[in-house]
């Protein structure tokens, strides 16, 4: 098999991947083989609705090595799903997981992209997201958001956190881990290393209180990193660093919070985005996007994050 195929897990199965992912594949030919994780029965009334016309091949975890796959099927490892029982989805979810890890624990594969996933009902407040049930699956402590977007990307220094609980997060020690990973996954991936942008915790980096991370934390990590050979530029403020002309000169926003840097590039770039989990032993991606139930069977929602996530993945 030249290329490893691309594992898909449809998330929630009560959301919009169904249609985005008939969608993306009507829209773009994928080279890589694509073993989609999902229901059968939600899949072929998902495929009438919107025309797709391709043929489904069953697969078995014990037959994967015998079949030499292609990109011309959609190749279909079943999961049972009782639409009428409400629990079901967390074992539904949670069974496609499994699955999708041992596939690629055993090197079948080392590219995955999840549908998205209502955190409220499936982590049970366990994690504070996804990417850390992920990072916890594979005992990976050093991770990091990266938002995606060949023009500007951004990461978040701390994920899904409560605003009061953020500056406590903020550290020397974790600035240096996510900038490290941003600089690795550039030069690995784009054959060059990134300029980085870092932003402050306050508005205008600048605080009424004694305490001042941006003096006292954030603007010594810049320093330090930036004599360690890092193009990494800051603390500015996160008021002004999106401007047009401001944001031309970096790839990469560094961010403290989940929002400070999430916002601007959803305002900016919309679907064209993906959410890249950076320092795990594959590549994991998702849709920039929830499960947005509300538009479920309006053929209205827009494919492009999950076409973008296929064609970074296909290239790979």
């Amino acid at each position: 098999m030249k290329s490893k195929p691309i594992i898909i897990i449809t998330g929630n199965p009560d959301s919009i991947f169904f249609e985005i992912f008939i969608k993306s594949i009507k829209s773009k030919k994928i080279l890589s083989p694509i073993i989609l994780i999902s229901n059968y029965k939600l899949l072929i009334s998902s495929m009438k609705k919107y025309g797709l016309k391709k043929k489904i091949r069953f697969l078995y975890l014990s037959d994967l090595k015998k079949y030499k796959l292609d990109n011309k099927k959609i190749n279909l490892i079943n999961i049972d799903h009782n639409q009428k029982l409400r629990y079901s989805s967390y074992n539904y979810i949670k069974r496609s997981f499994d699955i999708a890890f041992k596939l690629i624990k055993s090197k079948y594969s080392n590219k995955f992209i999840n549908g998205p996933i209502n955190k409220n009902d499936f982590l049970k407040k366990k994690f504070p997201g996804i990417t850390e049930y992920i990072s916890k699956k594979f005992n990976t402590t050093k991770t990091a958001m990266l938002i995606y977007n060949k023009d500007i990307s951004v990461c978040p220094i701390t994920t899904h956190l409560p605003i009061k609980m953020v500056a406590k997060k903020i550290s020397k020690k974790i600035i240096n881990e996510k900038v490290k990973l941003i600089d690795d996954f550039f030069k690995k991936n784009f054959r060059y290393k990134p300029k980085i942008a870092v932003t402050g915790l306050n508005p205008h980096c600048e605080s009424i209180l004694k305490i001042n991370e941006d003096k006292t934390i954030i603007a010594p990590a810049v320093k330090i990193l930036k004599k360690r050979g890092f193009s990494i530029f800051g603390p500015f403020s996160a008021d002004t660093i999106f401007l047009k002309q401001n944001r031309r000169n970096y790839d990469v926003v560094l961010g403290m919070y989940h929002d400070q840097v999430l916002a601007p590039i959803k305002t900016l770039k919309e679907y064209d985005a993906i959410n890249i989990t950076l320092g795990l032993p594959f590549y994991r991606i998702s849709p920039d996007h929830g499960p947005n139930k509300k538009m479920i069977k309006k053929n209205a929602s827009n494919p492009l994050s999950l076409l973008r996530a296929l064609e970074f993945l296909d290239k790979k």
